[in-house]
């Protein structure tokens, strides 16, 4: 697997904070970074980019305590590792968007027994970031409405006056606004247009969805495409995982009558306040963001990214892997790594117990 690394700026106070309060259910696991001596064998994933990072960390931690196991992901995006699960090229996949009660009632799932049914489970609650590249100018606020008209097209300088009005202070030039979305099927893309629809419905007629839906912008292939396309750019902005926003400059968004910054800390606080999805299975636990949350300290465009399993493989040795590996991502260990490479925010204690729960009974 051949993923870089990249840092993440969150403030070491907050990061204790969360380590404190989250996975207080889960001490028994928390120091054996999944570790089984009688493991063996090759366990195949793929899908989501955002997730590189915090597979990478999470990889080498577990291989390192399991040194006959090899756990392979392929950051392919968020369609394509379901689409590959589904066909049984691969034991798991991560996505940025879980599948549809529709989606699973008609799909077929290659690797799982018939009619079992799937887990999808919540390991990866990361703020998406609104990155740009202006000369000389490190943050922005911008309202929904201001946003939504960028990346649609309605908005297409730096001076317009939608921009000015709420950074009176920045030198903001003269320059036409690229806007970059991904050009494939992303989950962080129906998160996004999910937040867009929901807060700013107004100006974004279209649905939520994984397609970018207007013309114009520029497309760009996976998250690492879109960091590319925004750094090497002049006067562009675009939308990324926020493990990936690096130097880039950052948008603070408009959350009632305040400007709330990414961080994990008001990532988690949207996800604590939403409920799970209805009509679904115990062991899938898709949750359903309040987009549209005025609380303070909520920064409601985040993404909550999924990893993907079956209830019950065809294959024993899958089965046995999955369940280890997944046992130890959603352990405190687990999200404690995953923190520190990619600063997300580790799951509460709540939904530990329900995460635990789905992972135990993989067979």
């Amino acid at each position: 697997m051949n993923i870089k690394r990249y840092g993440f700026p969150l403030a070491v106070a907050a990061a204790a904070s969360l380590l404190l309060t989250s996975c207080a259910a889960n001490e028994s696991s928390a120091n054996n970074s999944g570790a089984d001596s009688s493991l063996s064998g090759t366990l195949v994933g793929g899908g989501a980019s955002s997730q590189q990072a915090a597979q990478e960390a999470w990889v080498a931690a577990f291989q390192e305590a399991n040194p006959d196991v090899t756990v392979e992901y392929a950051p392919e995006g968020s369609g394509a590792g379901r689409e590959n699960f589904m066909a049984g090229a691969s034991s798991f996949a991560g996505s940025d968007a879980a599948f549809t009660t529709e989606e699973i009632s008609s799909g077929e799932f290659a690797s799982c027994t018939p009619d079992t049914g799937i887990i999808e489970i919540p390991a990866y609650i990361s703020p998406i970031a609104i990155v740009f590249n202006i000369e000389g100018v490190d943050s922005l606020n911008l309202d929904a409405a201001t946003l939504a008209g960028i990346f649609k097209g309605d908005i297409n300088n730096w001076t317009d006056e939608a921009i000015v009005s709420q950074n009176p202070d920045a030198d903001l030039p003269d320059q036409a606004i690229t806007a970059v979305h991904r050009s494939d099927e992303s989950g962080t893309t129906e998160n996004f247009t999910d937040y867009l629809h929901a807060a700013a419905g107004d100006v974004w007629d279209a649905e939520a969805g994984e397609t970018w839906p207007y013309q114009g912008g520029e497309g760009a292939q996976g998250t690492s495409g879109v960091i590319d396309a925004v750094t090497n750019g002049t006067g562009t902005i675009g939308y990324a995982d926020a493990s990936r926003a690096g130097d880039l400059g950052t948008v603070a968004i408009k959350v009632g009558d305040e400007y709330v910054p990414y961080s994990a800390e008001a990532a988690a606080a949207i996800v604590d306040a939403s409920p799970f999805a209805e009509g679904r299975d115990e062991g899938d636990l898709a949750i359903e963001l309040d987009r549209s949350s005025t609380e303070s300290g909520v920064y409601p465009i985040v993404l909550v990214s999924y990893l993907i399993a079956c209830n019950e493989y065809q294959d024993a040795e899958a089965a046995e892997l999955t369940k280890a590996y997944l046992s130890y991502v959603i352990s405190e260990e687990g999200q404690a790594t995953s923190q520190e490479a990619a600063g997300t925010a580790p799951i509460s204690s709540t939904l530990f117990e329900k995460a635990s729960a789905a992972v135990e009974a993989i067979k």
